[in-house]
Parts: C-alpha cells; structure tokens; sequence
C-alpha cells in the first residue's frame, strides 16, 4: 500500500475509565505492528450527550458530522462495545442509525467486546454481526471477546486474551497488505 490504512474505532462505552476502550487500543496497537496504518478512535462517552439529543443527521454539531463521515471513511472499522443487558448499549445503535445506509458497503469490520463473563461473548455473533450485515459491511472471521477477569486495573491481563487480540490482527492484516506477484519459470 502506498498509504496508510485509515483506521477508525469505535469504542461503545460511556464511561471513564472503560475496559472497552482498553480493548479497542490493544487492538489498534497490535494492528499498528502489522501494517501502517493512521488510527482514529471514537469514544462513544464523549459524543453520546449530544448525539443522544439528534433525532436526525440533519440536527447533529458539526463535530459529530464530521465522526460519522470520518467511520464512513475508514478502510478498517473496529467496534469495540460493552455488554449491557445481553447486547450492545442503545447509544451505539443511535450511532449507527445516523451513519449513512450505504457509508459502510465492504468496510472491514473488526469486532470486540466486552462484558462481566463469559457468557456474554456471543454477543459478537448474535448481535454485532447481524448490525454491520445490515449495512453490507464485511465483518471479519475472528473477533475479541474480553471478560471482567481479563483486567486488573484497566490493563490486560490475560495471555488468552493477548494471544486472542494477536490472533484478530493476524488474520486481518492479509486484507491490507499488497499481494505479491508468483514468480514466473523462465524456459
């Protein structure tokens, strides 16, 4: 690639400190070794008052405008989200709502989560997935799951989860890189 991946992630949790938003770095941090990349993060908790207020994209602050444009923009989308109930908290849906029905068309998505236990980890499947096939986007194969004991004071603490992270930026990073050409047999 002659330039870097624009990368944008979005971090669905509305508060400070956040392990959701712990998670989202991580994963940008394990990409950046990867591939070159310029990274954009969204921290849902610092626009969810505003963007809370918009019934429409026509009532949203410029400011907000100009997120949404810029994860329609991305060559590489991570949503990271905190479980709340069994699914993604609602200001994250408000969010997507606003982003335009065609803005996310074969946009790579990453997917991450995170929640109290384990059993919330099909969340990625049963409800992140369904949302960004909706708007045709192409989420990737391996997404990150991370529970209440992966963290010990907002920093990662599992080599499960380490190796989980490694593994989704392993995997997405053949997406962006230049294919090399075979190498012809000379007679």
């Amino acid at each position: 690639m002659s330039h870097a991946l624009q990368v944008v992630a979005v971090s669905g949790g509305a508060f400070s400190p956040s392990r959701t938003l712990v998670l989202a770095e991580a994963i940008l941090a394990e990409l950046n070794t990867r591939i070159p990349l310029e990274s954009h993060l969204i921290e849902l908790g610092d626009i969810a008052r505003p963007l809370g207020g918009a019934l429409s994209r026509r009532e949203l602050s410029a400011d907000i405008e100009t997120q949404l444009q810029i994860i329609e923009n991305a060559d590489l989308l991570i949503v990271a989200t905190p479980v709340y109930r069994g699914s993604y908290p609602g200001r994250l849906k408000h969010l997507f709502d606003l982003v335009d029905i065609n803005g996310l068309i074969d946009t790579p998505v990453l997917l991450a989560a995170t929640g109290g236990s384990e059993r919330h980890a099909l969340v990625l499947d049963h409800q992140l997935r369904p949302l960004f096939s909706f708007f045709q986007a192409l989420t990737l194969p391996v997404g990150v799951y991370a529970s209440e004991t992966d963290f010990a004071n907002y920093q990662i603490t599992s080599e499960p989860l380490k190796a989980r992270i490694r593994l989704a930026a392993e995997r997405a990073a053949p997406l962006f890189s230049v294919p090399s050409k075979p190498l012809r047999k000379t007679a």
